[in-house]
């Protein structure tokens, strides 16, 4: 992209910038405005991360996948990743104009990083910290104009047949026939790690046809085509089926920075701290929607 000698100080300024890439500066105002380059904020002036805009220009040069995130006119209004039942009827009921494209939190984040969408639902739990989301976020996002914003915690658990005795662990599972999610969702990552912590041999498992939803998934329980289901406690209550709590996960929305301040997620945000989010999330069950909005992360 240039030949000028790179800096070697921690963080660029925007005319040093603007020399490295030979662009006038308005340009660099622009290209930190819309999230393609790398750049942070200190007492009201753009700074560039030297080590982010060094890898920035290396990807552009080999034009590798995510060389520079996509500007916000660029993205469709459209929230992927992992599908959450309260968040699904908040969008509907808010008539904020987003559309939904549901299948798992790993393809939701790898479609919003290609910029297929403004926003990505993640439930994405961290082995090694046995935390959610922030670990693998700050991992792949790195440098983009986004941020990790707090939508609720669920209760996970064993969604059960009616009949079928509670087992007491996972392991109880061996035998029975088990609805799998979908290889990369954020339920499929978990239930696996789970299973080889506490000792579950998943060959054990008699298996059902992939189910895509959390919907999915406890109506294939209900329908009897199902000894359980790895889904959340609203989804069970809704259905009217047995449910023995595991574990509570974080549920986050990565968004584009830009487009959390334009009016399709403003709607939603708004509607969601009213009063009928806040009784539709009480209804439900297995909610606790204390932290929603909060930042979780922030590029």
């Amino acid at each position: 992209m240039t030949d000028t000698a790179f800096p070697d100080h921690e963080y660029l300024t925007v005319k040093e910038l603007a020399a490295l890439l030979r662009l006038k500066e308005r340009k660099v105002y622009d290209l930190a405005a819309s999230g393609a380059a790398p750049c942070s904020r200190a007492t009201g002036k753009l700074l560039f991360p030297a080590d982010e805009i060094r890898a920035w220009i290396e990807r552009a040069k080999s034009g590798g996948e995510g060389a520079a995130a996509p500007d916000q006119g660029d993205r469709p209004p459209i929230i992927l990743g992992s599908h959450d039942p309260l968040l699904d009827w908040a969008i509907r009921q808010s008539r904020c104009g987003l559309a939904t494209f549901h299948d798992g939190s790993l393809d939701g984040l790898e479609r919003f990083l290609k910029g297929e969408g403004i926003a990505a639902g993640l439930h994405i739990h961290d082995a090694a910290s046995d935390t959610w989301n922030v670990p693998t976020v700050a991992r792949a996002a790195p440098g983009q104009n986004v941020v990790l914003v707090s939508f609720a915690r669920r209760r996970r658990g064993l969604v059960l047949r009616p009949g079928l005795p509670a087992p007491k662990g996972l392991p109880d599972l061996a035998g029975h026939r088990v609805v799998p999610r979908q290889p990369g969702s954020g339920t499929d990552t978990l239930f696996r790690y789970l299973a080889e912590r506490d000792g579950l041999d998943l060959a054990a498992l008699d298996r059902t046809e992939v189910a895509r939803t959390e919907d999915e998934a406890v109506e294939t329980v209900r329908r009897g085509e199902a000894d359980a289901a790895f889904g959340l406690e609203a989804m069970a209550k809704s259905y009217g089926l047995d449910f023995v709590p595991i574990l509570d996960e974080d549920f986050a929305l990565l968004v584009d920075r830009k487009a959390w301040f334009d009016p399709p997620m403003q709607t939603l945000m708004r509607f969601c701290a009213s009063q009928a989010f806040k009784s539709r999330a009480e209804a439900y069950g297995g909610y606790d929607i204390a932290t929603l909005g909060r930042i979780a992360w922030n590029a």
